[in-house]
C-alpha cells in the first residue's frame, strides 16, 4: 500500500501535480457497490469473513487497512469518473482492480471499481454509453462478464494471450498478445483498434486502465515495453479520446516490481495526461 502514498510524492516533486488539484474521496456507499456486488460477499469481506478459499482467491490478507482502502479506492474511481465528466479529463492514483467477479475477488482484486463507477454514472442518468479500454496485461474479465448483457457498456480489453486468467472471459472486444511484444507492435495493435471503436461507439465517457505490467522488466508481465512505450501508449489512449471530445477517467491498474520504479511507471499516465490536457486546452 505504500506505492499509493509514493505516488502522490512524486507527482508533487515531479511537477506533474499540484496540491489544490488533489481531490479527496469518501469510501464508496454500500448501495453503489451493490450495483455489482452481492450483500452477502461484500459484508463477509468487511467483517473479516471471508472463508481461507475465497481469501486465497484474491491473494491478500483481510486486514482493517485493507477494507478501508479498498472501500476507498472505489469511491476515488467514481469520484475521478465525475471529474472526468466536468473537466474532460480525470486520473486516480488507485483503482484498476478488474478480476473481482460479483460474488467474488481474484488475482489481488477484491471490489470491481470501474463497473460499480459505471453502474453510478448509468443509474445517475450522467451518461448513456460508456467505453472500457483495459491495458493491463491481464484480461479484465470480471469487468467483461459484468457487463456481458448490458449494452450500455462496451468493454475492451487489450492483453497477454499467454498470461493471467488462465480461464479468459469475452470482451465486446478482445485483443490478445503474443509474450515478448515490443513497443512499436504494441502501439500499432493498439492503434488500429482503438480509433474505430471510438467511433462505432460514441461514448460519453472513457473509464482507462492504465496498468503499467505490460513492461519488460514486470515480474507478472510477458510483454516487453519499455517505459517509453507506457508513456507512448498512454498519450495514444487519451489523445484519442479527446481529439473526439469523449471525457477520460483513468485508473493505474496493475503493476509488479520494486517500488521505486514501479511508482514512476505509475506517474507515466499522469505525465501524459499534463501534456494532453495541455495540447487539448483542458
Amino acid at each position: 500500500m505504500a506505492k499509493f502514498r509514493q505516488l502522490r510524492d512524486c507527482l508533487e516533486s515531479c511537477g506533474l501535480a499540484r496540491p489544490q488539484q488533489f481531490q479527496r474521496p469518501l469510501p464508496c456507499p454500500r448501495r453503489w457497490l451493490e450495483f455489482v456486488h452481492e450483500r452477502e460477499y461484500h459484508k463477509a469481506f468487511a467483517q473479516g469473513e471471508l472463508d481461507r478459499a475465497a481469501q486465497r482467491r484474491i491473494g491478500l490478507p483481510a486486514t482493517k487497512p485493507l477494507v478501508r482502502r479498498t472501500w476507498l479506492a472505489v469511491g476515488g474511481t467514481v469520484l475521478t469518473a465525475r471529474l472526468a465528466l466536468q473537466h474532460g479529463l480525470a486520473c486516480h492514483l488507485a483503482g484498476g482492480t478488474h478480476h473481482a467477479f460479483p460474488s467474488y475477488g481474484s488475482g489481488f482484486c477484491i471490489f470491481n471499481d470501474i463497473a460499480v463507477a459505471a453502474r453510478v454514472l448509468l443509474e445517475q442518468g450522467l451518461v448513456q454509453r460508456l467505453l472500457v479500454v483495459d491495458l493491463d496485461v491481464h484480461q479484465g474479465d470480471a469487468t467483461a462478464v459484468i457487463f456481458a448483457a448490458d449494452p450500455r457498456v462496451f468493454t475492451f480489453s487489450a492483453h497477454g494471450a499467454s498470461n493471467f486468467p488462465s480461464r479468459k472471459q469475452r470482451s465486446d472486444f478482445d485483443l490478445p498478445l503474443p509474450d515478448g511484444m515490443e513497443d512499436q507492435d504494441y502501439l500499432e495493435a493498439i492503434g488500429n483498434v482503438l480509433p474505430e471503436l471510438l467511433e462505432q461507439h460514441q461514448p460519453d465517457l472513457v473509464l482507462y486502465n492504465a496498468g503499467v505490467d505490460p513492461h519488460r522488466d514486470d515480474r507478472l508481465g510477458k510483454l516487453s515495453l519499455s517505459d517509453q512505450g507506457l508513456l507512448q501508449r498512454d498519450h495514444l489512449v487519451i489523445d484519442a479520446c479527446l481529439r473526439r471530445n469523449i471525457a477520460l477517467a483513468s485508473v493505474i491498474g496493475g503493476g509488479y516490481d520494486a517500488l521505486s520504479p514501479l511508482v514512476k511507471r505509475h506517474a507515466l499516465v499522469f505525465r501524459a495526461a499534463t501534456d494532453q490536457a495541455r495540447l487539448h486546452g483542458l
